[in-house]
């Protein structure tokens, strides 16, 4: 009986520490899980033979941070600025297009039946607050640089010294249990990342095939928009859907046959990602359920915002390979 009792108290004490640290233990799994990601980068950084030669570690570490930096230096000093002289543009033009975009739907017969005014009102507030909330957020987003570094350089730790760790947290557990576990671990260690890497060349490929065919077409805000189809096709179909309908509204204030182009671009794509590049990019990965995946955006993001809905979907990754080890009953 006491020795249930300063087990439940023990617990309690924990859940309040854990509580209290919240912020400390979302930058810590954060940091954790970035670098599982990134670790078999690493790997194949360090398998690269120069003249007998092969990178240690800790220089294939150095190798990928420098590869990154400069990436992420040209994107925010020619990528960036673009993106959001669109984004800005978007903004402040949004309220007087919506009434040319009324004005051609009504020529459309039955269009005035479905309240086509009182949508249009609700889609111009929908899409300024969006798009305003993605502007005037990312000084606030800057502002936590302090916790971006220091989840780089737990990030840089976990993948130097990140297996002393996972082996002691493995000692915890009986033979029988760690072998198991480890197992299961070890395999969603590499599911997760191939899906990871899967999903964001995926999203990779519509975002620039999405801007090399908008700027073919003239497409107003081509830069924002071939961004967001590459960020939305994270989320299963509705993301997609979403963006190419604001596309192709878009494209329809201009004229009907870009309208048209848009959405058989689309089309397009959609038919050779479902036939070609899904088989071939993410036959390996754990299958995601788009419900799951759009489940775990949303709690990500209302548990921790932003960081939340970057961290979501491996988590839900991690999670589904643990219940199918663990919980599913197969027969």
């Amino acid at each position: 009986m006491r020795g249930h009792i300063i087990f439940t108290v023990a617990v309690l004490l924990l859940l309040a520490l854990a509580y209290q640290l919240s912020k400390e233990l979302e930058i810590l799994y954060v940091s954790a899980l970035f670098a599982v990601v990134l670790m078999p980068v690493v790997n194949q950084i360090s398998k690269v033979n120069i003249r007998g030669y092969r990178p240690s570690r800790a220089v294939a570490i150095v190798i990928l941070i420098a590869v990154v930096t400069l990436s992420l230096t040209l994107f925010f000093t020619f990528g960036l600025p673009p993106v959001l002289r669109d984004l800005r543009a978007f903004t402040t033009e949004l309220p007087q297009r919506i009434p040319d975009i009324v004005a051609r739907l009504k020529k459309i017969p039955m269009v005035d039946r479905i309240g086509i005014d009182s949508v249009a009102q609700r889609a111009e507030g929908a899409a300024s607050a969006t798009a305003g909330y993605l502007f005037t957020s990312l000084p606030t987003w800057l502002t936590h640089l302090f916790d971006i570094l220091t989840a780089t350089f737990l990030c840089i730790y976990f993948m130097l010294e990140g297996e002393h760790a996972y082996e002691f947290f493995l000692s915890l557990f009986n033979r029988r249990q760690r072998n198991r576990l480890d197992d299961t671990l070890r395999k969603a260690d590499l599911k997760m990342s191939k899906w990871l890497l899967g999903q964001g060349l995926l999203m990779a490929i519509l975002g620039v095939s999405s801007l090399i065919v908008f700027g073919i077409l003239h497409v107003r805000y081509f830069l924002l928009l071939g961004v967001l189809m590459g960020l939305f096709n994270i989320i299963p179909i509705a993301g997609g859907v979403f963006t190419i309908l604001l596309a192709a509204g878009i494209a329809a204030i201009d004229s009907w046959p870009k309208m048209f182009g848009v959405i058989l671009f689309y089309v397009i794509y959609l038919n050779i990602e479902n036939a070609i590049l899904t088989p071939r990019i993410m036959r390996s990965s754990v299958n995601l359920m788009g419900l799951t995946v759009l489940v775990a955006l949303l709690i990500g993001t209302a548990l921790a915002g932003v960081v939340g809905a970057l961290v979501a979907v491996p988590t839900a990754a991690l999670i589904a390979v643990l219940l199918e080890e663990y919980a599913v009953q197969k027969d």
